[in-house]
């Protein structure tokens, strides 16, 4: 206690002094710092396991990204190594394999395209915006911006496919354009023909989509990526990719499906051109332009979409869609074009490996005037449902095929060709032949053959008796009458007094190469034959009696190049066969068959003509042959499988499509007079008392004295025996 008897406060042993009597701030005791709360880790068997699956969890972090920078490293070094053996991007512009072929008309206009086209190298910079514009919208939005594999574009291509019912990796393939491209180059495995059954082979190889193979186009889209820039990638894209039709690239697209430059085409042909990567055949305007257009409509809404195009221009473009250009309208001379790669170079047409050039003797007028003639016809005139074929060919009197259709389908490639491929009996319109090798033995038109029952023993067979269409005899009657009516019995007869081999021989040098028939059959067109040798065996008739080999190359030349490798200029005209007064003498004859016999409904107004018709056995086949002073054109119809033709002849329906098909012809032409030439003597009255009378081979114009006339087989006879007694005088 104090001594004033109070107790002392007890605070006031807090400090060690009295505390002063002036006023001073408090200092208080920091507060001692709490320690941090923890949760006391659960004991027994869950603390055990929550342990294990912290120990677990911090195991798979750490190999996952340990494993992840592992990959990472491997995945780049592969993409290094890969880059670093990529080629020059201007080395792999043009991967074909094969060349192209390049058909010209005989007026030096493009009519069709053979083998893989190649336009020439174009790039990303020299083709039209639109283009470049509507391939990165329909292909590849972010090609600007992704390192050629688009995980945003995988993941949504793989959802749809998965929500369409398909495998992950069917279908949609969200395929950046580096990708396509490195699919195009087969990642660098190079096409070597030894190691492959077939260049179609190797492309569906390369067009494998397993997850390996997905995997190993990743690393070479990257590696592209890396060594190449964006425009580089998309040059050799739009070089490489096939478009349809035998394109390659899309410089070869414009020009087939619209006869301009890849830097010419509008927004509507562009979005036609880039629809085609989908699916070229599918989508190919040469297929179904309705549908090539649709295609085009939908990427012309891409284009709006992302910018490329105005809401102004993107609706002009729907109004004004993309057409074909003529010539791929028209598909001009498919048929011909394909006969054309058949006959002409192996190594220069259909394995070349060149780009060619080949000027045709084809003249696209005449093309689509027989192809008019063979629609009309068919549409007219033949009953609906049929399936008959028929098959035309026009050509000049030198061999040059000026228009040619192997079928009812004229808008055609690499169908069955009628024209050339099918070998059918030509009948009646073989007889011109036996007649040539008469006439030119020495008889004439207006001697006397006898029209009765024939009947000529076979060894080992039973006689051989023809008969006539209308099983009759008519007697007597002149060769002119007898070819004009299409008599069989006299055509027997001239042929087995004349001889066959000597028929035989006159045909195949007039450039009937198929096998002709031994027996007496012959004469009547037992043997086989095709369209195109038949209607060159006629020409030689009209060039005045030397053969003809029928033939479509005039020039055939490389690309670039301006001298010609082969050269045909000199036409197709080959030795005499006949001299020229038979022939004269023949064309006359066959005249008088349009004129008044079997051959009427072909005729011209205005025109001369002469031809043959033709109807084999159970009327399988029916021909009609025929020229006029300018071009021989022949007729075939019949079915691919041998039925017989219900009520038609040569002279019917085949004289109609030939009539037709000259009418359009000649049409703007001036008529021209047929090489020919009337006997000198007129033909015997039927009503002349027998024995009828001949022209015998002295009996000329020129006032000489005339000797006692003969039949055709004593005229014969004579000549044959003058024949042999040159060869055994040495003569």
């Amino acid at each position: 206690m104090s001594k004033s008897g109070k107790k002392s406060l007890v605070a006031d042993k807090r400090y060690s002094k009295a505390p002063s009597t002036k006023t001073a701030p408090v200092k208080r005791k920091a507060a001692p710092k709490r320690k941090p709360t923890t949760r006391k880790a659960p004991s027994g068997p869950i603390g055990m396991i929550a342990a294990f699956l912290r120990f677990v969890a911090r195991l798979i972090w750490g190999l996952t990204w340990r494993g992840a920078a592992v990959v990472a490293l491997i995945i780049g070094g592969a993409v290094i190594y890969v880059a670093t053996t990529l080629p020059e991007a201007t080395d792999v512009t043009d991967g074909r394999a094969r060349g192209s072929v390049t058909l010209l008309d005989r007026n030096g206009d493009v009519f069709a395209w053979r083998g893989d086209q190649f336009g020439g190298v174009i790039t990303s910079d020299s083709v039209s915006p639109n283009l470049r514009d509507a391939v990165i919208a329909t292909e590849d939005r972010r090609f600007r911006w992704h390192p050629g594999i688009d995980p945003k574009g995988i993941a949504s291509a793989v959802r749809i496919n998965l929500r369409e019912g398909r495998g992950p990796l069917s279908g949609h393939g969200g395929s950046t354009i580096t990708q396509q491209t490195a699919k195009l180059l087969c990642l660098g495995e190079e096409y070597i023909p030894s190691e492959w059954e077939s260049e179609a082979a190797y492309e569906a190889d390369c067009r494998r989509t397993t997850l390996w193979r997905k995997a190993k186009e990743a690393v070479y889209a990257m590696a592209m990526e890396v060594r190449y820039s964006k425009e580089e990638i998309l040059t050799i894209y739009l070089n490489r990719a096939y478009l349809g039709a035998g394109t390659r690239g899309f410089e070869a697209a414009a020009q087939r499906y619209f006869g301009k430059s890849a830097s010419e085409v509008n927004a509507s042909e562009a979005a036609m051109l880039a629809g085609l990567l989908k699916a070229p055949t599918t989508f190919a305007p040469t297929n179904n332009l309705q549908r090539s257009q649709d295609r085009a409509s939908l990427i012309l809404g891409l284009m709006e979409e992302q910018g490329y195009l105005t809401t102004a221009e993107m609706r002009d473009a729907r109004a004004n869609p993309a057409t074909l250009s003529e010539a791929a309208e028209r598909r001009a001379g498919g048929y011909f074009a394909d006969w054309v790669m058949e006959s002409g170079p192996e190594f220069f047409t259909r394995d070349t490996t060149e780009d060619v050039v080949i000027q045709t003797t084809l003249d696209q007028r005449m093309q689509r005037a027989a192809e008019e003639a063979m629609q009309e016809i068919f549409a007219t005139k033949v009953s609906e449902g049929s399936e008959a074929q028929a098959a035309i060919v026009v050509m000049s009197a030198d061999g040059a095929v000026r228009a040619m259709v192997g079928g009812r389908d004229t808008k055609v490639s690499g169908a069955f060709n009628r024209a050339t491929m099918a070998n059918r009996q030509t009948g009646s319109a073989f007889k011109p032949f036996v007649y040539a090798a008469a006439l030119d033995l020495g008889l004439r038109p207006n001697d006397i053959v006898d029209d009765r029952p024939l009947r000529i023993p076979m060894r080992g067979s039973p006689d051989y008796e023809p008969k006539n269409y209308d099983r009759q005899f008519k007697g007597r009657m002149t060769l002119t009458q007898a070819l004009e009516e299409s008599r069989n019995i006299p055509a027997v007869k001239i042929s087995e007094q004349v001889g066959r081999d000597i028929v035989r021989t006159v045909a195949s040098m007039f450039g009937i190469e198929s096998d002709l028939a031994l027996g007496p059959a012959l004469a009547l067109g037992a043997s086989e034959s095709t369209l195109i040798e038949m209607t060159g065996a006629y020409a030689g008739i009209l060039n005045g009696g030397s053969s003809v080999t029928p033939y479509g190359i005039v020039t055939l030349r490389l690309k670039g190049d301006n001298d010609p490798l082969m050269d045909n200029t000199s036409g197709g005209i080959g030795e005499r066969v006949i001299q020229r007064d038979a022939a004269r003498q023949l064309t006359w004859m066959m005249h008088q068959v349009v004129e008044s016999g079997t051959g009427q409904r072909a005729k011209l107004p205005n025109w001369q003509v002469a031809g043959k018709t033709g109807t084999t056995q159970a009327a399988r086949d029916a021909w009609f042959i025929g020229f006029t002073g300018d071009y021989v054109a022949g007729v075939w119809m019949g079915y691919d499988d041998n039925t017989p033709l219900r009520g038609v002849t040569g002279g019917g329906l085949p004289a109609d499509i030939w009539r037709e098909t000259m009418i359009r012809v000649h049409d703007g032409l001036a008529p021209t007079q047929l090489p020919m030439d009337a006997p000198a003597t007129p033909a015997p009255r039927p009503s002349q008392s027998a024995p009828a009378q001949a022209t015998s081979r002295s009996a000329q114009s020129d006032g000489h004295s005339r000797q006692p006339s003969r039949t055709a087989e004593e005229e014969v006879e004579r000549v044959l025996i003058d024949i042999f007694s040159n060869i055994l005088r040495g003569n």
